[in-house]
């Protein structure tokens, strides 16, 4: 009878055949106990359920390739929302909102214009994402349980490292020079040509500080949201799974529960990304530091400026991280296949 019964490992190996593992486990039978269920929970676990990376690297390819390919698809709407947010309340305003900025922004620098800044975040984009979920992994695998769950607690704790980690390595530096690029393509004469020579000048001028303007409040937002989305994500993905660690969740339902995810973390920390902002804009001077920059915009503005380019950002990071959740999923999947792990 063993001839008839597929091992764990040629059922479970990550080079196994699908089709041919579950005919394989439909058809066999144990002491008459029929082996249908442990099909279906078993191939879930394959196919889905235990898909992600046990292998950090995996986490850090996958993630800057998902990374990359989302910035491209959503910076306009990181434009607008980061031209909204630096413009302080004056009369009249400079933008009246979202259309007009766009219509200015075309009108004076054609569609184009709705991508300066494009190459820091292209640059920056791709490491960012490779370090939050190479991170996030490292991190995860020394508290998931032996079915590769997490607990949404765990989820928020490991996010929360995530987002910390990026926030210093990566994302400080390129926000600001994200920030100063398009704060600077409102002035009458542009300074910065380019990418590298923009960067060279803002070293040369202001020395690597400049480069790492708002660090306190990029930490702050770049925390909260990583802590947020992963806490949301792993929640529903738990929620969905109701158990079991093998229920297939799909593309579309990864997206949705992405986008969902990015919403919250919208509402949860968009008064940070303000402030943020601010203190990396041309006219951070005016700021003593993080807290002395969010006393000036309470004092002057009012507890509404503090969610400016709120719908922009709505729409860029419901997007941003359905797309990079949904690309995410798939790069680990084909990993998986071209690079499976090695069975003890």
């Amino acid at each position: 009878m063993s001839d008839r019964i597929p091992s764990l490992h040629s059922v479970l190996s990550p080079t196994a055949n699908v089709k041919n593992a579950q005919s394989s486990l439909r058809s066999c039978n144990y002491n008459n106990v029929n082996c249908q269920g442990m099909t279906t929970r078993k191939l879930g676990a394959l196919a889905g359920g235990k898909n992600q990376p046990k292998n950090p690297i995996k986490a850090v390819l996958a993630g800057g390739i998902a990374g990359g390919i989302e910035i491209c698809i959503t910076f306009p709407t990181e434009y607008v929302k980061t031209q909204l947010q630096l413009a302080e309340s004056v009369k009249p305003p400079k933008f009246t909102g979202i259309v007009d900025c766009v219509g200015q922004t075309v009108k004076s620098h054609g569609i184009l214009g709705l991508y300066r800044g494009l190459s820091s975040l292209v640059y920056g984009s791709i490491p960012k994402a490779a370090v939050r979920f190479g991170v996030f992994e490292a991190l995860s695998n020394r508290v998931r349980d032996s079915n590769g769950m997490l607990t949404s607690t765990q989820g928020l704790l490991c996010g929360l490292g995530a987002g910390l980690a990026e926030a210093v390595i990566v994302v400080c530096p390129m926000e600001t020079v994200k920030v100063k690029f398009i704060h600077d393509q409102s002035s009458a004469n542009p300074r910065y040509k380019g990418f590298f020579r923009g960067v060279v000048q803002i070293v040369k001028e202001q020395g690597i500080k400049g480069t790492y303007q708002g660090l306190t409040a990029t930490m702050m937002k770049q925390g909260s949201n990583q802590a947020i989305r992963f806490y949301v994500m792993t929640s529903l993905r738990n929620w969905y799974r109701g158990g079991d660690p093998g229920k297939e969740i799909g593309l579309l339902r990864t997206g949705a529960f992405g986008a969902i995810a990015g919403a919250a973390s919208v509402f949860g920390n968009t008064p940070l990304d303000v402030v943020k902002t601010r203190m990396q804009g041309l006219e951070s001077h005016k700021y003593k530091n993080t807290w002395d920059c969010a006393k000036q915009i309470w004092q002057n503005e009012g507890a509404l400026a503090f969610y400016k380019g709120t719908i922009p950002r709505l729409g860029r990071v419901c997007a941003d991280v359905a797309i990079v959740f949904m690309l995410y999923e798939q790069t680990v999947k084909f990993l998986n296949v071209v690079w499976p792990e090695k069975t003890q």
